[in-house]
């Protein structure tokens, strides 16, 4: 009976392969984007799903042909930069209040942004877009801008009140008794201690924007405003036949946020737990 076990234990090899499972389901579509991003052509037709017989750089440099590619990378990063950047400030300075200081709204504001991170954003995107409409900010960054703050702005407050509430109170009190006003607490103590939650906001909102396609197809319908995402679908649509150029195109549009994630990693997992379990 000892040398049994546990009839409902299963032996560790077995969560090994489930683990396993899931890292190749994640990794195969990789693995065809990089190969093929490598072949002509007629390598592509020849052998789909081998590594590349004669390995070329030219499909890379054939992807950027027209310049469509550099105006389209270029609106992706000014997205980008001003979505993260606004979002994640907003975000700190409305976490502060609610975590840190005695004010009777934090609770209820906080829950209220816990229930919109619920919401999917296509139901909001015709009122959005009605009244973009109105407003004659149609084919504008500011509008895309806006709407990519007010739909990240949940889950970053809530991610930075929960790890602000972690933070020693005694700090704090002390910093008031010096004299120290909150914006000088937020800006000289709180931000300082929380660069590896700010990281993980501003690494999880950068992804998101950045492959975000739905607001930026709607919002931006001038060709010369389209967001590299929206601009690759079309690119897929006009390549069609010749995939080793659609997946040159999709290589260049993750190298960035793989080198993102790459200088955020260190903190991005500890920063995404730390406020959730001690929130």
């Amino acid at each position: 009976m000892h040398g049994q076990g546990h009839p409902l234990r299963r032996p560790r090899y077995v969560h090994h392969l489930v683990l396993l499972g899931f890292v190749a389901l994640t990794l195969i579509p990789l693995y065809f984007m990089v190969v093929n991003a490598f072949k002509t052509d007629a390598d592509y037709l020849a052998h789909q799903y081998a590594p590349p017989s004669s390995p070329t750089l030219q499909t890379l440099f054939d992807a950027f042909r027209g310049g469509e590619f550099f105006t389209w990378l270029k609106n992706s990063f000014i997205l980008t930069t001003a979505a993260v950047g606004l979002s994640t400030l907003i975000a700190a300075l409305a976490a502060y209040p609610i975590a840190l200081m005695r004010w009777k709204p934090g609770g209820l504001i906080l829950t209220i942004m816990v229930a919109l991170m619920v919401v999917p954003p296509i139901v909001l995107i015709i009122p959005l877009f009605q009244m973009t409409v109105q407003l004659d900010q149609v084919n504008t960054y500011r509008a895309v801008v806006f709407v990519y703050i007010g739909l990240m702005l949940p889950f970053s407050t809530f991610l930075l009140a929960s790890f602000f509430r972690t933070m020693p109170r005694s700090l704090i009190e002390a910093a008031r008794v010096d004299g120290a006003g909150h914006l000088r607490i937020w800006r000289s103590i709180v931000m300082p201690l929380s660069g590896p939650v700010v990281t993980t906001v501003v690494v999880v909102q950068a992804l998101w924007v950045w492959n975000e396609v739905l607001v930026a197809i709607v919002f931006l319908q001038q060709e010369s405003l389209r967001s590299l995402m929206v601009g690759l679908t079309i690119y897929k649509a006009r390549y069609s036949v010749d995939v080793p150029i659609v997946m040159a195109g999709m290589l260049w549009a993750s190298i960035p946020m793989i080198l993102l994630y790459l200088a955020g990693q260190r903190f991005f997992v500890w920063g995404l737990t730390t406020g959730a379990t001690k929130g």
